[in-house]
């Protein structure tokens, strides 16, 4: 254990790695997203959150060397085959599904054929850059007849570490190009004045101009989703650690600084740092454990008087989801983190573990403790 950790960071690794290993020979290989009534609902492979339940497993696996763990991550990243083959369900998510399913793979194994679906998924992330705008375009068409060829969004902070490894694995600049390129935009049009974030930016397809800047899964356009502010610190890191850039890695703490000042008492986050005082009080575990292993990279990249910031704030956040919002002695949940919230506009997750909330818990624990490898990197 990291000699700067206190004792309950191995006490709580060793917790999450119990229930992780009761929970795989439950779940499998299926796609778990939102716990309800404490069981996991299962999602179709292609859904954007497939790679987290397997990316969890990676990362357990690559310190317990657990055969089991193993075994299951190998087979979601097999079923996840016939989403990349099929090619018309694929979207911008596809750094999320793959980083941690096929680069953890190839990582922590070196099987070439993860390297090939990882490559894959890297050309067809590339593949959906828009020129004009300089900007990944987030979804498909969700119904006939709808054109979002426009939307960009925050979370593929996250999905453009696929393009830089994968320009870092073939010697290739043109992926690392694109990357920077959106990376560029997101500095541009995402990332207010005081380090808080958009989640959605609308931009004419044809043109490239901006059309509308919209709320998304936060509250309105003008508020603070506080898991898009965690994408960006953490996304934003990333891309610095990836290109040496001082203009992402000042980014970064700008957003780190206006999600640390609003923390409350707890050091867990409100779900939007600016909804009305009758709903702003509703928290978002999931944006606390994402921007918590955000933090912690981000203190390994900047001198020690700024990283001890950094590094303590990340500790306090991972402390209070242990202690006050774990499901640890509660063998009916299989979710390990409680009062996720995913998307409150649409009433739709509200207040339940989600998958993603608890793959970062688990990577922000390693990375305390220097458990890697990490997949984004």
């Amino acid at each position: 254990m990291n000699a700067g950790n206190p004792a309950w960071v191995e006490e709580a690794w060793s917790k999450a790695l119990d229930k992780t290993r009761i929970n795989s020979a439950i779940i499998g290989a299926e796609f778990p997203h939102a716990s309800q009534n404490g069981k996991y609902v299962l999602e179709p492979p292609y859904w954007w959150t497939a790679g987290f339940w397997p990316g969890m497993l990676w990362q357990l696996y690559g310190d317990s060397q657990e055969q089991q763990l193993r075994d299951v991550a190998e087979q979601c990243e097999q079923r996840l085959d016939e989403v990349l083959d099929g090619y018309v369900k694929l979207d911008h998510d596809l750094g999320f599904m793959w980083l941690l399913t096929s680069v953890a793979n190839y990582k922590l194994t070196g099987n070439a054929q993860s390297r090939v679906r990882a490559l894959k998924a890297a050309n067809y992330l590339a593949a959906r850059f828009n020129l004009q705008g300089r900007y990944i375009r987030a979804w498909n068409p969700w119904r006939e007849g709808e054109d979002n060829s426009g939307v960009a969004i925050i979370d593929c902070s996250m999905n453009t570490s696929l393009l830089f490894w994968a320009s870092a694995e073939t010697g290739d600049p043109r992926y690392r190009h694109i990357a920077e390129a959106h990376m560029d935009t997101v500095l541009e049009h995402f990332v207010r004045a005081d380090g808080s974030v958009y989640h959605i930016v609308n931009f004419d397809a044809v043109t490239g101009e901006v059309v509308e800047k919209l709320g998304g899964q936060g509250h309105a356009p003008e508020s603070a989703w506080s898991r898009g502010a965690a994408w960006a610190l953490y996304g934003l890191a990333l891309a610095y650690q990836h290109t040496g850039r001082l203009d992402y890695l000042h980014a970064s703490q700008r957003v780190a600084h206006f999600f640390i000042t609003r923390l409350p008492d707890d050091h867990v986050p409100h779900w939007d740092f600016r909804a009305p005082a009758e709903i702003g009080e509703i928290r978002d575990t999931s944006a606390g454990s994402c921007a918590a292993s955000g933090l912690v990279l981000l203190s390994k990249l900047v001198d020690d008087s700024e990283a001890i910031i950094y590094r303590r704030t990340a500790l306090r956040m991972l402390e209070s989801l242990y202690r006050q919002y774990g499901s640890w002695d509660d063998p009916n949940e299989q979710g390990l983190l409680l009062h996720g919230t995913s998307h409150y506009p649409e009433n739709r997750n509200i207040d339940v573990p989600l998958i993603y909330g608890d793959f970062f818990y688990v990577e922000g624990l390693a990375r305390l403790q220097d458990k890697g490898p990490f997949y984004w990197e």
